[in-house]
């Protein structure tokens, strides 16, 4: 794998932080009195794409849609005939043509009930939906390959703002595997976890090409999530894996880890997103092993870092509240040969709004940066708002704030940071 050179890592981190507040507790249809900015990824914003000749596959796509609660409006059917890796680019045109006529408007990603096909002609499966079939996201030569207008994007909505429909495919070989999977997924939700992210330097070097920045990302998330850089192949016998970045064919002692719900991991390789058939490690193995989301290559994309995910790009935009599917996709700048797969809706970091008794609040937030919470009041919900108290600090990490709010007397709340 011929070694490119890698993007400047300084051009990784936003300049802007995006408004990042959601609330189980309270939604803006739950509670209107409390206006709480987007954050990410909402069920109604996926459609779950199945094939109806797949058994596994509405298996898949029927446990995701009651899981999740996302309309069934939003489930679009398919027919075609399953059980191989690569589809040409002619059947999948007509079937693109097909989920385009059926897909509301409103819809801004896919979840793609199958494991296989993963790959159309030159192109991931998902990248194919996402930016249609076209060329230039392919390479046959060790060559770079057309850019992602979403890589390391700040905007939340990713049709209505850049045209395209990222997607992620909830794989595995077995229902109970995709399950376990969807079910780790929910289960992040708003958890805020302490795990750690390990980026391994390995000793193969031509897959080793994204170590060159992993010392900037370990200073860059001081007081944000612990990062090990570690001169080593492989971890084991470790409970508290949240993100895992690597470089190597074959990952071992896999078997022997935790990984904590809504866990990022990947290896650089060649061949990790062939996914039912390859002749290396393939990127199920970190599903099956306990991680939320993966990502691999389906043909040889030589070793363009751009090519696979970046871990401060990835990692910054989970740490602002997006979902799994968000920051991996945003955290690929080239990802035309590239599989996107796990639970798309994982938001493990996303705002948690609590009422911990009669009109107090709680508002448990994560930040990779420093910032300001603002509190605004009217007494109607078109405004105009006022400042209601100081602006409070926001430190990097975890941030908890207790407010009283009585609708009656204060009307209608905004809440907002920068």
């Amino acid at each position: 794998m011929p070694i490119p050179i890698c993007l400047k890592p300084e051009k990784w981190f936003p300049v802007f932080l995006a408004l990042i507040m959601f609330s189980v507790a309270f939604s803006a249809e739950a509670h209107p009195h409390i206006s709480l900015p987007r954050t990410g990824l909402l069920p109604e914003d996926i459609a779950v794409i199945v094939n109806d000749d797949d058994p596994l596959s509405r298996q898949i796509g029927d446990y995701y849609q009651r899981a999740r609660q996302i309309p069934k409006a939003n489930v679009i059917h398919l027919r075609f005939p399953p059980e191989r890796s690569t589809l040409t680019s002619t059947e999948f045109i007509k079937l693109k043509a097909k989920i385009d006529r059926l897909t509301p408007q409103h819809v801004q990603a896919f979840a793609v009930a199958w494991t296989a096909p993963y790959r159309v002609d030159c192109m991931s499966l998902t990248s194919a939906l996402a930016f249609g079939f076209d060329k230039k996201y392919c390479s046959d030569k060790c060559e770079p390959t057309a850019p992602s207008p979403y890589f390391n994007a700040s905007r939340l909505h990713p049709f209505d703002d850049y045209k395209i429909r990222p997607a992620m495919m909830l794989a595995g070989t077995t229902f109970t595997q995709v399950k376990d999977l969807i079910d780790r997924g929910i289960a992040s939700d708003h958890t805020f976890p302490k795990g750690q992210a390990y980026l391994l330097s390995t000793s193969d070097k031509a897959r080793n090409t994204r170590a060159t920045t992993f010392a900037k990302t370990a200073k860059e998330f001081i007081g944000v999530f612990p990062v090990q850089v570690l001169e080593a192949n492989f971890i084991s016998q470790r409970r508290d894996v949240l993100f895992y970045f690597t470089g190597l064919t074959e990952v071992a002692m896999l078997d022997t880890l935790e990984f904590i719900p809504g866990a990022l991991a990947d290896h650089l390789t060649s061949a990790g997103g062939m996914l039912t058939d390859s002749p290396q490690m393939s990127s199920l193995r970190w599903l099956e092993a306990g991680a939320t989301a993966s990502y691999g290559t389906v043909v040889e994309p030589c070793s363009f870092p751009q090519k696979f995910p970046a871990p401060a790009v990835a990692m910054f935009h989970y740490a602002v509240g997006t979902s799994a599917l968000e920051a991996y996709w945003k955290s690929v700048a080239w990802p035309g040969q590239g599989i996107f797969i796990g639970e798309p809706l994982a938001k493990p970091f996303a705002p948690l709004l609590r009422e911990m008794s009669p009109g107090q609040f709680e508002l448990k937030i994560f930040s990779p940066r420093t910032g300001r919470l603002r509190i605004e009041k009217s007494v109607s919900a078109a405004g105009p708002f006022k400042l209601a108290s100081q602006p409070q600090a926001i430190r990097r990490g975890v941030n908890r704030f207790h407010f009283r709010f009585n609708e009656k007397t204060d009307g209608y709340l905004k809440l907002q940071w920068n």
